[in-house]
């Protein structure tokens, strides 16, 4: 195609086989240009956020800290990987519970409060997918011993960036058959 002064053409040439190509009239092209790479390069101005390895390494390091903090026997610990909210869905042997006060009471009144009652908690990640930029699901495999709690199983659970880092905010815990 031919170019027309002020106007831009898009088509191809031999120089460009099968290529798209502009050609535009030399100085409004090269402000075009110019405009495009200031704009694309501008603080904010970056393409839309996606889920990278450093946010899969971040979601596991939550899983991470959780299991560090199960071992010292903190659970205070242990639930800093949770979000702090009413909203927060917990199921596990058949039952919807729903509350971070509520998740915690339950964890305390069956494990207590320290290391003897709380055993030693393995985690086996398995996969984790991303959920849009801000979001992600684990898939795993647990294992607890050394309580007379123990047991085994798969969790599900969905996590969130959140402003203070990823939060866990769907919780699916089920046990292996006995």
């Amino acid at each position: 195609m031919a170019s027309t002064a002020g106007r831009v053409s898009v088509g191809t040439d031999d120089r460009h086989r099968g290529a798209a190509f502009v050609r535009a009239p030399g100085r409004l092209a090269l402000a075009a240009l110019v405009a495009g790479a200031i704009a694309g390069a501008a603080p904010g101005c970056a393409g839309p956020r996606r889920f990278s390895m450093e946010d899969r390494d971040s979601v596991v390091a939550v899983l991470e800290r959780q299991r560090a903090a199960w071992n010292r026997g903190d659970l205070d610990g242990f639930m800093a990987g949770y979000l702090a909210t009413p909203e927060l869905v917990f199921t596990s042997g058949g039952a919807i519970r729903r509350g971070f006060v509520e998740a915690r009471d339950r964890y305390r009144k069956r494990y207590g409060k320290g290391k003897a009652g709380m055993g030693q908690l393995e985690f086996e990640i398995l996969d984790v997918q991303p959920v849009g930029a801000d979001g992600a699901v684990v898939l795993g495999r647990w294992r607890l011993r050394g309580t007379p709690n123990l047991g085994s199983g798969v969790f599900s659970v969905v996590l969130e960036r959140r402003p203070e880092g990823w939060r866990i905010i769907h919780d699916h815990t089920s046990s292996d058959p006995k």
